[in-house]
């Protein structure tokens, strides 16, 4: 497995419904004994404009947004490749918009 670092976007095939899009990786890597999973924030071109979705511009990414209103934990067998990462700012904040989701 490749190694998956917090604040990567990587192509991730989320099944048939989903499709195949970007994803911010939220969690820290796995050790050896741990599950392969990734938490990731999907980001989708169609937004809806809730208080949840962060706007971020990237070069590697078309327009639209992470939608913090949806983390998902996935198997690292579906990640595809890595897109690039993103600022510290960035993901700021969409880690504010997440503690804002799940009221932390």
């Amino acid at each position: 497995m490749p190694r998956v670092d917090r604040g990567e976007v990587w192509l991730i095939d989320l099944g048939y419904a989903a499709k195949v899009r970007p994803g911010l990786v939220l969690s820290i890597p796995p050790l050896i004994a741990d599950r392969a999973l990734v938490t990731i924030i999907p980001h989708t071109t169609s937004a809806r404009g809730t208080r949840f979705e962060v706007d971020v511009a990237a070069a590697f990414l078309h327009r639209g947004v992470f939608d913090a209103q949806n983390p998902l934990t996935v198997s690292q067998a579906k990640l595809i490749r890595k897109l690039g990462s993103l600022t510290s700012d960035q993901l700021r904040r969409i880690e504010e918009a997440l503690c804002l989701w799940l009221d932390l």
